[in-house]
């Protein structure tokens, strides 16, 4: 069996690596839903393009807030008698000396309790060395200092003094002088420009007025009671409070608060004297810049505006301001909040009880409250301010310190006289857009989530029905061609106007085409058998008419050997013949039902007495096993097999026939003590054609139809059978073996 086979053996296949390579099948459905992936793109660019859209309005915003800025700056230029001109034209401001008399929105109780001041304690300043005026003993900041501010209610002006004295030393009761104890001086100038002095120096706490002092400003004797200037001692644990009140009209704008410490009750000498600045000197006193009411009357329309509105002068210090800037939320929120206290559709129900909470895992809303670091601001910072102070409009963005709200700002300048003297600034939050900005995007949502649910549905339906006619299309062409190769079917043609109905129809073009070839292939044997019948009948005949007459012994040997070919030949056209004509039997037999155990039984007795070359054994392990089919047909299928057991095995061996159970199915083997099989032959050895005896081995001619004729029997009786070389305990090959299982 070393002979080269009749057919070409496919070396590529022999050499293919064992090892399975793992690819990932992405079908058209999953293709396509990759593709729809894509869909989710939509809502990114959906929030750029809101995204701009806020930017657009955030410019637009600020450009609204310029121009209010503008407008009320306009309303304030070349109005001098508007502003603090003794403030305003400093050129410089000195923390703790220019007083800034905060806006006091409840009455102020002078009881010296200083409750009324707590929600402005942080407002106070605190007064110690560095305010230090004069001293007789070196400082100690334990022994003496006090927090200060002023504050303006109505048409008053108040001050508060929280001292911290470890020795209240007050007047004594039948003294005159007043600087023999703890007191405090004041020193202003008055409406009409004249500097005058004042002290409050009482005899016990309570009730206090001031006293006016001589006009040398060294002396310190009072010449009358003022009693416009009044307050409240009180002796505290640390030292003593003191509330003072007077009307704003005893003053122009400079103004000096200075309180002496004296503790020895025997020298009563000054220890120190700390103050907003000096009050015995005309020129050092400071200032103090009360809101101005005109500029507030002409502000106070604007707290309509939806905005908060600043003046400042040109040291930053607030002179008026109107509105809240929590209510100062920009664009109104009247348009998209008009549906409020309505009875509520599904739609809206869905909406607010679904949708929202969903979009808004992404979105956030305005802060409906948020931090302001500047509600009592007495002066303001930042960039825009100082652009604007500087003669140039300008606007600024920043976020509030809880980092809730974000703040535009927009600062103009006010001229009179072609000089800067203060500032506009207007204020607005940008929740309004962002409320907007949110109900812009949930429409957007809702619009983006109806597409991509009908989109990812349409093309998952659409994927789904090319990817079931694509399947339905490889099922048609699988089932059209059998195992090996016969073409056993047809597709049906498509009315589908498109590339899979074009590929169907090209299949079914193609299918006709290969089984008009392959009808013509398998025919051919049978036409070439016929035709040639009649030349090789009419070369034997001339072959034994020449053999008759005279002729030499050359020429007797001549057609000896035309004679063999003649018989080989005819040999082959009648396995032809045989072959198709056992083809056509197979698909025009009937079937019936008929014992292959009595079958089997006759056949291997009936080989013992044909063939006693050889032994032959029969076992059945199953009992009467019955069959559909046709006996003849397996009674040939058998001859076929034992016949190629008979060529290749020894004379004097054993050929054993045996019939088992194997599961539901019955298995039938026939051994023989052949030699081995080449392994890449086993499976092609029942096909057509296909043989492995070597050349010139036999007189006989092979075309190993015999094999593949026992395959179409099998075939015909819905069994499969397999060739494979017998092993043994050492796993050599001690035979081959046939098996047929149905």
């Amino acid at each position: 069996m070393s002979r080269p086979v009749s057919q070409p053996i496919n070396q590529q296949t022999s050499h293919e690596p064992n090892k399975q390579r793992f690819h990932l099948r992405f079908g058209i459905r999953l293709k396509l839903l990759a593709l729809s992936l894509f869909l989710f793109a939509i809502p990114w660019l959906g929030y750029q393009y809101v995204w701009e859209l806020e930017s657009y309005l955030r410019i637009g915003q600020e450009q609204t807030m310029v121009g209010t800025a503008r407008a009320v700056a306009t309303a304030l230029h070349e109005r001098p008698s508007l502003f603090d001109t003794q403030s305003a034209y400093l050129t410089d401001v000195k923390p703790g000396t220019d007083l800034y008399a905060h806006k006091i929105h409840d009455p102020i109780r002078l009881d010296g309790k200083l409750d009324d001041w707590q929600d402005y304690q942080h407002l106070s300043l605190e007064y110690g060395q560095d305010h230090l005026l004069d001293y007789h003993d070196d400082y100690q900041a334990s022994s003496f200092h006090f927090r200060h501010m002023v504050g303006q209610f109505g048409e008053y002006l108040y001050a508060m003094f929280e001292v911290t004295d470890e020795n209240v030393l007050f007047r004594g009761k039948n003294s005159l002088r007043v600087d023999r104890n703890d007191y405090l001086q004041i020193a202003m100038s008055d409406q009409n420009g004249r500097f005058q002095r004042y002290v409050v120096a009482p005899q016990e706490a309570g009730w206090v007025n001031a006293y006016l002092l001589a006009e040398p400003v060294d002396s310190m004797r009072p010449v009358s009671l003022e009693t416009q200037i009044q307050g409240r001692w009180l002796n505290t644990a640390k030292g003593y409070n003191i509330e003072l009140r007077f009307p704003l009209a005893m003053i122009s704008s400079k103004i000096a608060f200075a309180i002496t410490d004296v503790d020895d009750p025997q020298s009563r000498q000054m220890r120190y004297r700390i103050g907003t600045a000096n009050p015995n000197k005309s020129d050092a006193l400071g200032t103090v810049l009360v809101p101005s009411p005109e500029i507030e009357n002409i502000i106070k329309g604007l707290k309509y505006s939806n905005a908060r509105v600043w003046v400042i002068d040109k040291h930053k210090r607030v002179l008026a301001r109107s509105g809240n800037i929590h209510k100062s939320v920009g664009l109104s929120s009247s348009a998209y909040s008009s549906t409020q206290g309505l009875k509520k559709s599904w739609w809206q129900r869905i909406e607010q009880e679904w949708l929202l909470p969903i979009y808004y895992q992404i979105l956030t809303k305005p802060p409906a409250d948020f931090i302001d670091d500047l509600q009592d601001a007495y002066a303001l910072q930042g960039q825009d301010i100082n652009q604007a102070l500087t003669g140039t409009p300008a606007s600024l963005w920043r976020l509030s310190p809880d980092n809730k709200a974000v703040i535009l700002s927009a600062a103009h300048p006010i001229f009179i006289d072609e000089k800067v003297m203060g500032a506009v600034v207007v204020e607005q939050t940008t929740n309004g857009i962002r409320t907007l900005r949110n109900r812009a995007l949930e429409k957007l949502f809702h619009v983006i989530l109806a597409v991509m649910g009908l989109g990812t549905l349409a093309l998952f339906l659409f994927a789904s029905r090319m990817s079931f006619r694509i399947r339905k299309l490889r099922n048609q062409t699988e089932a059209a061609i059998d195992s090996h190769g016969k073409i056993i079917g047809s597709i049906a043609n498509v009315n589908a106007r498109d590339e899979i109905g074009d590929l169907a129809n090209t299949f079914n073009l193609v299918l006709g085409r290969l089984g008009q070839y392959n009808a013509y292939l398998q025919n051919m044997s049978s036409r070439l058998s016929h035709e040639l019948r009649t030349p090789v009948a009419i070369v034997k005949s001339s072959l034994e008419n020449l053999q008759l007459s005279q002729h030499t012994n050359e020429d007797a040997q001549y057609i000896e050997r035309a004679q063999m070919g003649i018989k080989r030949l005819s040999s082959i056209l009648n396995n032809m013949s045989e072959a198709t004509r056992l083809e056509q039997a197979v698909q025009s037999d009937e079937r019936e039902e008929f014992d292959v155990n009595a079958l089997l039984s006759g056949y291997v007795e009936g080989y013992r007495m044909t063939y006693p070359s050889h032994h032959f054994s029969y076992s059945n392990e199953t009992g009467v096993t019955l069959l559909l089919g046709s006996g003849d047909l397996f009674g040939q299928m058998l001859d076929k097999i034992v016949a190629n057991a008979l060529e290749f095995s020894p004379q004097g061996s054993m050929i054993a026939v045996q019939l088992t159970q194997r599961g539901s199915k019955h298995v039938l083997n026939i051994d023989n003590k052949g030699p081995a099989l080449p392994k890449h032959m086993q499976g092609k050895l029942f096909d057509s054609m296909v043989s492995v005896r070597p050349e010139h081995a036999t007189s006989e001619p092979h075309l190993g139809l015999g094999l593949h004729i026992a395959k179409v029997i099998a075939q015909f009786h819905n069994a499969e059978i397999q060739i494979e070389n017998q092993l043994s305990d050492s796993s050599q090959p001690i035979g081959v073996r046939v098996s047929l299982i149905f």
